[in-house]
């Protein structure tokens, strides 16, 4: 048997969209740069009509029937509100008691580059219903994403899957990168220039609050996810007195956009690393692959240097080669209900490189593994209405667009060959060069500074073994924040705290529905062994496992 490449694609064309990202910087242009104006009265702003949402994808999961779709017309320069206009799609489930309306929660899954249409079809099943209660759920598109204005770059998705991310040759050479960044910005700028520069964390926020005005609220309450951690920060600085209860799950810390966020990664798997090692090697009995966590990480090192020498077949495609097993496994560490499909991965691997062909993997673990990551949101390309590299193209643009990336590429070749020694199990990915750094514009403004002045009324959720957005990052949010929020820290492994049975989710409802908050940050142990089987598969909103 050979390697699937529908498989393998799929998940890693989702792969390279999940994840997440950071920002902060100098200056808050927002007030002076189109900033919309406090609830209704806006020029062109209309009550959104609402209808019938668009359909999920053929692998998506179904949403609540109660949800409705509407499309709003924003600017798509905000220094230009008269000039053109894009289209921003958004949806909505209505409250559960209108008497007990408080107002809306806006949400958004991450990415950048995620799809939030669904989101609040998702958020309807973990938020208790004193919250389903108080709050029409709002989910929407980001900009240049999804059912809204799309962005595409008119990549091929059957091709240079490994790259999406950018992973160094197996000797630590960037000369494959350097080409790619090279030929994918200019791609990027001949199939979407005239909108690239405008996909920005900065721009997405005053969308949100043009969503809010044509809603009639004064104010908007928030659930950020990874990436629409920064983005709820990035609202909160530009509109300070019209958030009103914010909730920030798995946090950016927004002094490092973006390079420096995604460098981060380093630390933030070799951290996670071990919670799979470890329930691998107490499994030995049935995937052999170590009794000891030293042991397990031994066989894996053996199967990457193996895959390096000699990629497994893909028919059609370049091969299984050990940046895809390093890409599916840093994916893998996202959610522990991904860990008996990595190590069946592993094992697999390990029994095809040992073979006398070398090309034995069955497609069917890889065809479960896609499975439970499409359970989460992350897979999927393109549908009739988008392009199919939309999530990578407006993942790239955010990353692009909203700060200036170093163009020298000697800097990029002295940090990855120094981190494939310090974090080899990233093997050099986090620093090296993606497209940004051959981008055909630079920014259209400084990235916003994230402060904390405003009330009192941000809950910031972290787990301490985070491979995406680290503890680390997390804190760097809580101090830009200040006195402004509240942070619980959780100790377990994964991306996204809520809805895995913490006291995070008390927490979180409980400030949702009343808007009480911790008196001070709080940190909580691990669910027990009983919450967490009542959670043997993934949350619905659980981001993508690329980027944020």
């Amino acid at each position: 048997m050979r390697l699937s490449p529908r498989s393998i694609l799929t998940l890693f064309i989702a792969t390279a969209t999940a994840a997440t990202v950071t920002a902060g910087a100098p200056m808050s242009a927002g007030a002076r740069i189109g900033t919309p104006e406090p609830a209704v009265a806006q020029a062109g702003q209309t009550t959104p009509v609402w209808g019938e949402c668009p359909p999920v994808a053929p692998d998506g999961p179904p949403r609540d029937p109660r949800q409705r779709c509407a499309t709003l017309r924003v600017p798509l320069d905000y220094r230009a509100p008269r000039g053109r206009s894009i289209e921003i799609a958004i949806s909505r489930i209505g409250t559960a008691r209108p008497g007990s309306r408080r107002g809306i929660l806006l949400s958004n899954p991450g990415g950048p580059g995620d799809s939030g249409l669904d989101l609040p079809s998702r958020l309807a099943v973990v938020l208790s219903s004193e919250v389903l209660d108080r709050y029409d759920l709002i989910g929407f598109d980001p900009r240049g994403v999804g059912h809204s204005t799309p962005v595409t770059c008119g990549l091929d998705p059957m091709r240079l899957f490994t790259l999406r991310l950018p992973y160094p040759a197996p000797d630590g050479g960037i000369e494959r990168n350097i080409a790619f960044a090279r030929d994918t910005a200019a791609t990027c700028a001949e199939h979407s220039g005239d909108l690239l520069p405008f996909v920005t964390t900065a721009n997405t926020a005053r969308d949100m609050d043009r969503i809010r005005a044509a809603l009639g609220e004064p104010k908007l309450s928030y659930f950020g996810l990874s990436y629409g951690t920064y983005l709820g920060a990035v609202y909160l600085s530009l509109f300070p007195g019209r958030g009103d209860r914010i909730v920030l799950d798995s946090a950016v810390d927004p002094g490092l956009v973006w390079r420096d966020m995604l460098r981060g990664w380093n630390q933030a798997v070799a951290t996670r690393l071990p919670d799979l090692l470890t329930f691998a090697a107490e499994r030995d009995a049935v995937y052999h692959l170590g009794v000891t966590p030293e042991e397990v990480r031994r066989t894996y090192d053996r199967l990457i240097a193996a895959l390096d020498r000699q990629p497994l077949p893909i028919p059609g495609g370049s091969g299984f080669d050990g940046n895809a097993l390093r890409e599916s496994t840093r994916v893998g560490l996202y959610f522990d209900g991904f860990f008996p499909l990595m190590a069946e991965l592993w094992q697999e691997i390990a029994a095809a490189v040992s073979g006398p062909t070398a090309n034995t993997v069955d497609p069917a673990v890889l065809a479960r593994l896609n499975r439970l990551i499409s359970a989460t949101g992350a897979a999927g390309g393109g549908t009739a209405q988008t392009p199919a590299d939309n999530r990578v193209a407006a993942l790239y643009a955010v990353l692009c667009d909203d700060a200036a990336w170093p163009r020298g590429m000697a800097l990029y070749a002295r940090q990855v060959a120094a981190d494939r020694r310090a974090w080899p199990a990233t093997a050099g990915m986090p620093s090296n060069l993606w497209p940004c750094t051959a981008w055909p514009s630079r920014p259209v403004e400084p990235p916003v500074t994230v402060t904390g002045h405003g009330p009192r009324n941000v809950l910031i959720l972290q787990n301490t073994r985070d491979p995406s957005t680290s503890l680390a990052s997390a804190l760097g949010l809580r101090a830009a924040l200040g006195r402004q929020a509240v942070m619980i820290t959780v100790d377990q492994g994964g991306h996204g705290v809520v809805g895995l049975g913490s006291c995070a989710d008390e927490a979180m409802n409980s400030f949702l529905a009343t808007g009480a908050l911790p008196g001070r940050d709080r940190f909580c142990p691990a669910p027990s062994p009983a919450d967490a089987a009542a959670r043997s598969t993934p949350l619905p909103y659980i981001p993508s496992a690329g980027p944020l």
